[in-house]
Parts: C-alpha cells; structure tokens; sequence
C-alpha cells in the first residue's frame, strides 16, 4: 500500500473510532471502504494503488448511498461487512487453522454481525464502528502481531467507551 491511503484509512478510522454511531452515513462508507481496499486485489491482479484507491472511494460512496436512501439494507450490509471482517480477524489472532476457511468464517461472522446490527441497532452500531474505526487505524500501522492485536483491543476499547459516554450525555433527564 502507498502512503495515501494509510493516512485516509487512519483518519476515517478514528472519526468512525470516536463518533460512529452519530456519523452512521460516514460508518457505513468507511466499511465500503475498507471492503473496497480488501477486494481490488482479488478483482484485479496487482492493482495499481490508484486502483485500489478507486475500488476504496468507489464502495465507500455506494456504502454512503445506500446509509441514506435504503437504511435497513445498508445496516444489514454493514453488519455482515463488518462482522465477517471482524470474525477473519479474530480467526487470525487466535485461531491460524481457521484462515483454512476464510470463507466460511467471513459467512458466518457476516450472518452474525448483520443479525446482531439489526437488532440492537445503536449498542451494535457502537460496537461495530468502534471495530471497524480501531481496525482502520489498526491496519494502517506496522506492527508486529502482538503489537497489532493489542493496538486493536485498546483503540476498539476506547471507541466504546467514548460511544457510550456521547451517548449517555445526549439523554438528559429533566426532573
């Protein structure tokens, strides 16, 4: 990857990181995004990072469309996104043997993820953004796997934390 979109990845990641639940449009671009970066290799052979970018901004833009005109689809969309890359994540850091199946658990984490978006929508959406935020800043350092896999947990910690706390001061409670 260039230098470009490490810098975009960590910036978007840490707006999602901090303030993706009031920011869902910009949420669900940055998981078309990051989708976008993870698939131009597989669509292209060797892309170019130009084409990578495209692939990037491109899914990131249909994500972003479909968060404000068809909300229940994109939420679902998200969430499979998400939770797949979230469960090839979690798969790699503790379990190697399942990367053998890649599919399989991007399937079932996706299934997941988007059931579990749907239906505790806010709480989700929290956890998720703050998932994806901290693996988008995550993934745009060069660590060792250690080093990596602490980055994450720590950084999709304080995502919630922070989440949470803006949500909380939104519910005022008049007495």
């Amino acid at each position: 990857m260039n230098l470009p979109i490490p810098i975009l990845s960590a910036l978007i990641g840490a707006i999602i990181l901090l303030f993706g639940r009031k920011l869902f449009w910009l949420c669900i671009a940055a998981v078309g995004f990051a989708a976008g970066v993870e698939v131009a290799p597989y669509l292209v052979h060797q892309p170019t990072p130009l084409m990578a970018l495209t692939f990037a901004l491109v899914l990131g833009f249909i994500g972003a469309l479909l968060a404000l005109f068809l909300q229940k689809i994109a939420v679902a969309m998200a969430g499979f996104l998400a939770g797949g890359k979230f469960a090839l994540a979690a798969a790699g850091a503790f379990f190697v043997q399942l990367l053998n199946h890649a599919t399989i658990t991007f399937v079932i984490g996706g299934v997941i993820g988007a059931l579990l978006l749907l239906s505790l929508f806010d709480w989700a959406l929290i956890f998720l953004s703050a998932v994806v935020g901290a693996y988008l800043v995550q993934s745009a350092i060069t660590l060792p796997l250690a080093g990596s896999t602490v980055l994450f947990v720590v950084l999709a910690t304080i995502g919630v934390f922070v989440q949470v706390t803006g949500m909380r001061k939104g519910r005022t409670v008049v007495a």
